[in-house]
């Protein structure tokens, strides 16, 4: 599998999900089996750069390549712009924005509802790989079906974007208008992936090894991009890794190790965010890590009144301890992706 002149290790991908994918959690993920990650959406307007906010979601010190960076946004220009800051930042992959379904988004009209306007979706598509070109710089393009269940238009706007030079084509399986709600559907996908020549990758309802293999089997994608299943559970992407090369489902990881896993992941994010902010925002990595978890809902409701690092520690190192002392173990991926579309319904 490859971007551009970037070869990379599996076809397992991570999605870009603002407030979600940012350096720690990208980086966790990768270290449990996923191939690549993409940036949380970094905003094309000039006067935010220097936003504490948007300094974080640029943040990949440390960081392994290829270093994908995700940009939104509705001006071609300026979007052009935001390619060359990150690019000068360290981005070997830029990718555009027009998936994402968020009103505060789609109501500025970026976003998936660049896709009720082609045309500047073209430009924009134009201008960024026009911008990326001289350093060598591979563009890729994150989308929907289309804006709504009329107006499915992805293949047509991937067979514009590949004309204007994008390297790899993302479709997450559901429109605009659906959001995260109903299941997502695969034939659009299947559809793009006959109509053009650069790698295509299906996103949307991968919560299992199971629904993995039917998705690369149905759609034809060359590879896969896994985001709410891995809140929580990260080490989905070695899960489906295993089955994809065995047929077999890998044994959950003991509640040891997911321990050691989210003790490193927690003392990351809180180097990224600090002490006041870390600790909060920790809280929903943490919350989706135990809520499979006998007790994960009661202990979620204290962890949630605790405002201190060695606090936070100490209440996740004791829980997930006292899981160990009892020989608790995680539910398999088919009985987590139950929990998951249950907690989704």
């Amino acid at each position: 599998m490859r971007i551009g002149p970037h070869e990379l290790p599996n076809r397992l991908f991570v999605a870009p999900m603002a407030g979600v994918t940012d350096r720690p959690f990208r980086q966790l993920c990768r270290r449990l089996g996923a191939g690549y990650a993409v940036s949380e959406m970094v905003t094309s307007r000039k006067d935010l750069w220097n936003s504490l906010k948007t300094s974080r979601r640029a943040d990949h010190t440390g960081e392994a390549a290829p270093i994908a960076v995700q940009i939104a946004g509705t001006d071609a220009a300026m979007m052009a712009e935001a390619t060359a800051y990150n690019i000068d930042r360290g981005a070997q992959i830029i990718d555009i924005n027009m998936g994402c379904p968020a009103k505060k988004v789609c109501n500025k009209w970026a976003g998936s509802a660049l896709m009720r306007d082609e045309p500047l979706a073209l430009a924009i598509v134009e201008a960024v790989v026009a911008a990326a070109a001289p350093h060598g710089v591979p563009v890729t393009l994150k989308m929907r079906t289309g804006w709504c269940d009329s107006e499915r238009n992805a293949v047509a706007l991937a067979r514009a974007a590949e004309s204007a030079g994008v390297a790899m084509l993302t479709v997450h399986g559901r429109t605009r208008e659906q959001g995260y709600k109903g299941a997502a559907e695969y034939d659009t996908i299947a559809a793009v992936k006959a109509a053009v020549r650069v790698p295509v990758v299906a996103n949307g309802d991968i919560h299992s090894p199971q629904k993995a293999r039917e998705v690369l089997a149905y759609t034809g994608a060359d590879a896969l991009m896994v985001g709410r299943a891995a809140q929580g559970r990260p080490w989905i992407f070695r899960e489906i890794a295993h089955f994809l090369s065995t047929g077999e489902e890998l044994p959950p990881p003991p509640t040891s190790e997911v321990r050691g896993w989210l003790l490193a992941h927690l003392h990351e994010h809180y180097g990224l965010y600090g002490d006041f902010i870390g600790v909060r925002t920790a809280r929903k990595h943490i919350g989706w890590a135990v809520r499979a978890l006998p007790g994960g809902e009661a202990f979620r409701a204290v962890m949630n009144t605790l405002d201190s690092i060695d606090a936070q520690v100490a209440a996740v190192s004791t829980f997930f301890d006292e899981l160990a002392e009892h020989h608790v173990l995680l539910p398999q991926a088919a009985a987590a992706n139950d929990e998951l579309l249950a907690l989704e319904a």
